[in-house]
């Protein structure tokens, strides 16, 4: 691919950066404001410039079509996540789940599920399963389906409090409650969603 001149590259940054936050295109107006100008002309020249290097693409007669053609679109898998026994969550090679148009935020991210702990919750071995970090380990509600880091490793289980213990329910009467004193446990996320029999147009 052609290489971008700083204006056509401040403009690619602008509008990769505007798609992932927002989930959908901007208008030229929205473009010109970020790029501090008060004519559409410059904008409309950079981005066909843009569309001829192979970078964009839209759909001719439509508003707010902008699409990146280069861009790491979606939702983050960031590994494997065990529903069952534990194991090292986090891996190097990211793929993404495409994802555009639904009420993500930019934070979140994606997970697979290995083993059947969690049977009982519907989340079955090979889903993905989607999920949002906390902020605040003492909001979070009994009951919530978590991606829990013990010593051990990463599992998801329900989270529960006994008093100075934290509990890791699973979902599947042929594995035990988890316990672990509150301050061998981080909670890494929340579950948001549950996507099975992905089609793998969707993973980027």
């Amino acid at each position: 691919m052609e290489p971008l001149t700083k204006a056509q590259k401040e403009l690619y940054d602008w509008l990769e950066e505007f798609i992932r936050v927002n989930q959908h295109s901007p208008s030229i107006r929205q473009m010109m404001v970020a790029m501090g100008l008060s004519s559409p002309a410059p904008i409309q020249s950079r981005l066909e410039h843009l569309r001829k290097k192979g970078y964009v693409e839209w759909t001719e007669g439509k508003a707010r079509t902008y699409r990146l053609k280069n861009a790491a679109r979606g939702l983050p898998i960031l590994g494997t996540i065990a529903a069952g026994y534990v194991n090292d969550v986090f891996t190097d090679d990211v793929e993404r789940l495409n994802l555009t148009g639904l009420p993500i935020k930019p934070e979140d991210y994606a997970l697979r599920v290995t083993g059947d702990s969690m049977i009982d919750e519907q989340i079955c071995d090979g889903d993905i399963v989607i999920m949002r970090p906390i902020k605040d380990p003492q909001s979070i509600r009994e009951g919530t389906i978590v991606a829990a880091r013990v010593e051990s490793g990463t599992t998801l289980k329900s989270f529960y409090r006994n008093g100075n213990l934290i509990q890791l329910k699973p979902a599947n009467p042929n594995y035990p409650v988890m316990e672990f004193e509150a301050d061998m446990v981080d909670i890494q996320g929340r579950l948001i969603a549950v996507w099975r029999g992905i089609d793998p147009e969707l993973v980027v």
